[in-house]
């Protein structure tokens, strides 16, 4: 199983997308805003890759919060943050068979599902 998580409006997730699809990759696709995230899942990701690979300090949600909020949250709170605002997380992220990745790179891709 296949599960693909992001927002569907972002350019990345897109070009996922079409690389899945044009390679007859079967996935589902779960939009971070419109069905939510389970702290599992967060915990899951941040367990596996770190929680400094999973948090996009980059986008403008991050730039967004306040300058106190960003710089008292411990690691519980970041997760916890990144629940309740998934926009804060990396795009996307791509569950197959156990292992999990972030971000989009085809030669990765390629590697991961065996396609030539």
């Amino acid at each position: 199983m296949t599960t693909l998580y992001g927002i569907s409006n972002c350019d990345t997730v897109r070009k996922t997308r079409k690389w899945l699809e044009t390679n007859s990759q079967a996935y589902e696709f779960h939009d971070f805003r419109k069905d939510g995230l389970q702290r599992a899942q967060v915990d899951r990701w941040c367990d596996a890759l770190g929680l400094e690979t999973v948090l996009n300090k980059r986008g403008t949600t991050w730039r967004a919060l306040p300058a106190e909020q960003r710089d008292n949250l411990d690691e519980d709170g970041l997760r916890a943050l990144l629940v309740e605002q998934p926009t804060l997380i990396k795009r996307p992220v791509l569950e197959h068979n156990g292992e999990i990745r972030i971000g989009f790179k085809a030669d990765d891709y390629a590697a991961l599902f065996g396609v030539a």
